[in-house]
C-alpha cells in the first residue's frame, strides 16, 4: 500500500472543498501528482487545501480502529474502479482487502421493505452465486441487500466472502441493527466506505454508495425493487456503465415489485435461479443491451431531504414507508421495524387518522388509493 504521506496528500486533496473525484483525477492529470496539486492549491486557490493535521487525525483513527485505507494507485485497489474519473480516490476497509479484486461479481440490491419470498430468493441466489465463485456486492441495507449478503456468506460451507459497500463512515453501522451482519462480512470478505470516518447517515451519500456497488460488479441483479426504490439508482448506473442488468419478476400490480418488473420489461434479462445469471457472467453469452440503453427511470433523482434514503427514523412517518397499497401485514410490519406490537398499534392509529393508511382484511395495513 501507498506511502503515509501519499495517503495525507491524496486524503488533504479530496476533502478540500469543491473538489470531487472527478475535479480530483483531473488536478492529478494537471499536476501529476496529489502532493503537487496540493502545493498549487496552497499557494494559488481561493479554497485552501484540508490540514495536514486532519489528515494525520484521519489516519490514526483509522489504525486504531483496525482499518486500511486504500488510494486509487494501490495495487490492491479495486481494478474494476480503476480508469473511472467518478471512482473514489480513496477507500476505508475492514477486512480482507483481497477480496476486492474477484474474477466475477454481482450487485444484487432492493427494497428495504422486501417480502419474506423476495428475502428467500435473493439469500437462495446470492448463496448459488456464491458456491459458484461469484462475490455478492450489496449495501447493507434492511431487505434485499442485507439477504443476499447472509445467503452470500452461507455458501461455501457458511464461509462465502461478499462485500457491503456503506453510505456512511466505515465505522458506522447502518442500519443499527446490521452490526452483528457488519462484522460477519468484515471476518468473511470486506466492508468499504469512501467516506470519512464518522460520516452518519445522509441522504446525498447513498446515491454514491450505489453507483460504487453498481461500479464494482460485473451486473446488477434487483429484486422487489418499487417505482421509487433506490435500488433503481443502481440499475441505472449499472445500464450507464454497459453492464448487464438482471431483474426477478414480481407479482403484476403490487406496488413493491413495479420498479424490477418495469426493468424486465425494458430489456433486462428475467432471472428466477443463479444459473440465469451465471452464463452472463462467465461470458458464454453475449447480453443483449439495446433495450438497457434506451430505459430511463424517471424517478432516479431525489431531493437531499427525499425520506427513500432514510432507513430509520423513529416516527410513524417510517412505518409508512414500509406500506404498499396492497398491504402488509401486521406481523411483517413487527419485523420491519424493529418495533413492538402495542408500538406499531399506535402508529397504525396515527396513520389512519391522517387518512394515510387503512386496514384490509387478512390483519393488513395498506396505504389508501391517494397516496
Amino acid at each position: 500500500m501507498a506511502e503515509k504521506e501519499e495517503i495525507i496528500s491524496v486524503l488533504r486533496l479530496i476533502n478540500t472543498d469543491r473538489i470531487g473525484p472527478v475535479k480530483f483525477y483531473q488536478l492529478i492529470e494537471d499536476f501529476g501528482s496529489p502532493d503537487k496539486a496540493v502545493t498549487y492549491l496552497e499557494k494559488n486557490a481561493k479554497q485552501k487545501p484540508w490540514s495536514i493535521e486532519n489528515a494525520k487525525a484521519e489516519i490514526e483513527k483509522a489504525n486504531k480502529l483496525g482499518i486500511n485505507i486504500l488510494i486509487y494507485s494501490d495495487k490492491e485497489y479495486p481494478q474494476a474502479l480503476q480508469g473511472d474519473k467518478n471512482s473514489p480516490p480513496v477507500l476505508y476497509v475492514k477486512g480482507d482487502i483481497s477480496t476486492l479484486n474477484y474474477e466475477k461479481a454481482i450487485a444484487i440490491v432492493g427494497g428495504r421493505s422486501a417480502s419474506i419470498t423476495g428475502r428467500k430468493t435473493a439469500s437462495k441466489i446470492a448463496m448459488d452465486l456464491t458456491e459458484e465463485g461469484v462475490c455478492v456486492i450489496s449495501g447493507m441495507a434492511r431487505g434485499i441487500d442485507t439477504s443476499a449478503h447472509k445467503g452470500a456468506m452461507y455458501g461455501l460451507n457458511k464461509k462465502g466472502k461478499t462485500i457491503a459497500v456503506l453510505g456512511t463512515g466505515i465505522d458506522i453501522v447502518y442500519p443499527p441493527e446490521n452490526k452483528e451482519v457488519y462484522e460477519q462480512i468484515a471476518k468473511q470478505g470486506c466492508v468499504i466506505s469512501e467516506f470519512l470516518i464518522g460520516t452518519k447517515a445522509n441522504t446525498s451519500n447513498f446515491p454514491r454508495r450505489n453507483r460504487t456497488v453498481a461500479a464494482l460488479s460485473g451486473g446488477v441483479l434487483v429484486v422487489e425493487a418499487s417505482n421509487n426504490s433506490g435500488s433503481l439508482i443502481t440499475a441505472q448506473y449499472g445500464i450507464d456503465m454497459k453492464k448487464v442488468i438482471f431483474a426477478v419478476p414480481g407479482t403484476p400490480g403490487e406496488s413493491r415489485t413495479q420498479g424490477s418488473n418495469s426493468l424486465i420489461k425494458n430489456g433486462a434479462i428475467l432471472v428466477e435461479s443463479a444459473s440465469d445469471i451465471l452464463p452472463f457472467l462467465k461470458g458464454n453469452k453475449k447480453a443483449e443491451q439495446s433495450n438497457l440503453e434506451q430505459y430511463v427511470q424517471k424517478n432516479l433523482v431525489f431531493e437531499n431531504n427525499d425520506d427513500n434514503y432514510i432507513e430509520h427514523k423513529n416516527t410513524p412517518e417510517t412505518l409508512r414507508d414500509y406500506l404498499t397499497v396492497d398491504g402488509v401485514h401486521i406481523d411483517e410490519l413487527i419485523r420491519l421495524t424493529g418495533k413492538t406490537a402495542s408500538e406499531i398499534a399506535m402508529d397504525i392509529i396515527e396513520l389512519e387518522l391522517s387518512g394515510v393508511a387503512e386496514r384490509r382484511a387478512g390483519n393488513k395495513i395498506a396505504l389508501t388509493g391517494d397516496k
